[in-house]
């Protein structure tokens, strides 16, 4: 894969402003009080969807579909926990303070990655 094409930088760089969007709405689900718009969320989904074309056949295509796949695995994760909210207030706290903490896992590894310039492929990644 060539990283010193135009299209490359430009995927690299889209790429850290998802990833940054990602980071503040990972950190607002985990810190107290610092809850971040499901709005970034949704702009970064958006640049994903976008340069996940613009990317094709670069190793930065791995990262939006990390990224995309760790929004649509989260989201489904507090979907099938949301339930516990209304049975049981300790339960659901848990549950979803956990998916949290998997989508600041997986935010803050694929940022590691992309700054070693690395895909985010299997088995390497988990």
């Amino acid at each position: 894969m060539n990283m010193d094409t135009p299209d490359s930088e430009g995927s690299t760089a889209w790429g850290w402003v998802s990833y940054v969007l990602h980071l503040v709405v990972a950190l607002g689900a985990v810190l107290p009080g610092a809850q971040a718009s499901v709005g970034l969320l949704l702009v970064a989904l958006v640049i994903d969807l976008i340069a996940r074309r613009q990317a094709q056949g670069q190793w930065q295509a791995t990262h939006c579909q990390w990224r995309i796949r760790t929004v649509l695995w989260a989201g489904l994760f507090y979907l099938l926990s949301a339930p516990l909210w209304l049975f049981f207030l300790l339960p659901g706290m848990l549950a979803w303070g956990l998916v949290s903490l998997w989508f600041l896992y997986r935010i803050v590894l694929g940022m590691v990655r992309m700054n070693r310039q690395q895909p985010m492929e299997w088995p390497d990644v988990g």
